[in-house]
């Protein structure tokens, strides 16, 4: 299992102030479209000179030739892993990874399935009458075919998701509240023991590391506990 520290603090010097605490210990950092569409791909660059893997959550959804168009153009920052949302479909999703295969090495791509925002009420009112953990598993499977390499998910999903690819098949858990912390405006949280008993590669923390007093503290915490 992999810590990806969000970055999703109001300036870029206070992301960049977290990621200099974070120097050196083995995290990924994750860059969210606030940032990305503040800072632009320089900011990426940027965290990339500091030695940090870099996972760029832009949630790319649209027609399938300018889903691969911009996931490209992700690429190029150099990222280290991407993502789109598995509901822009099979063809959308086929032709991102033929367009980045063509490529002498590609970031991880990951598709993001129900957001860990929504429960079944309201995924319902968006997605019709499938439930949250169907829907996440039938996505899952539509993603593999296409040969992503994974899943954005809650951890309640991911050990599921995996019985339904591969053992191989990553699932990254946003939503984690390592301790207990509180859940924010996220619906489908859970605790780092958890996400541990679910076989989630990645977790995604944010506030538990970023608003502590001790924000390097916090993320050592959680390394110790992974």
């Amino acid at each position: 299992m992999k810590l990806c520290v969000a970055l999703d603090l109001p300036s870029e010097k206070e992301c960049l102030n977290l990621a200099s605490a974070l120097k050196g210990e083995d995290v990924w950092l994750k860059v969210g479209l606030r940032a990305y569409l503040r800072d632009s791909a320089a900011f990426v660059a940027k965290l990339k000179n500091m030695g940090f893997k870099v996972f760029l959550d832009l949630k790319i959804y649209d027609i399938p030739n300018t889903t691969a168009d911009a996931c490209e153009v992700m690429a190029d920052t150099g990222a280290d892993m991407i993502n789109l949302h598995a509901s822009a479909g099979r063809v959308a999703m086929n032709a991102v990874m033929e367009r980045l295969a063509n490529r002498n090495s590609r970031p991880l791509v990951l598709a993001v399935s129900a957001l860990t925002s929504f429960d079944d009420v309201g995924f319902g009112e968006v997605y019709g009458e499938q439930k949250v953990a169907d829907a996440v598993i039938n996505m899952s499977r539509l993603a593999h075919e296409c040969g992503l390499d994974g899943m954005v998910c809650s951890a309640y999903e991911s050990l599921a998701i995996k019985d339904a690819t591969s053992e191989d098949f990553i699932t990254l858990t946003p939503g984690i509240r390592p301790f207990g912390e509180s859940a924010g405006d996220q619906k489908r949280v859970a605790n780092l023991d958890f996400a541990k008993s679910q076989k989630s590669d990645f977790i995604v923390v944010g506030r538990p590391i970023y608003a502590a007093p001790d924000p390097l503290a916090a993320a050592q915490k959680i390394l110790a506990n992974i």
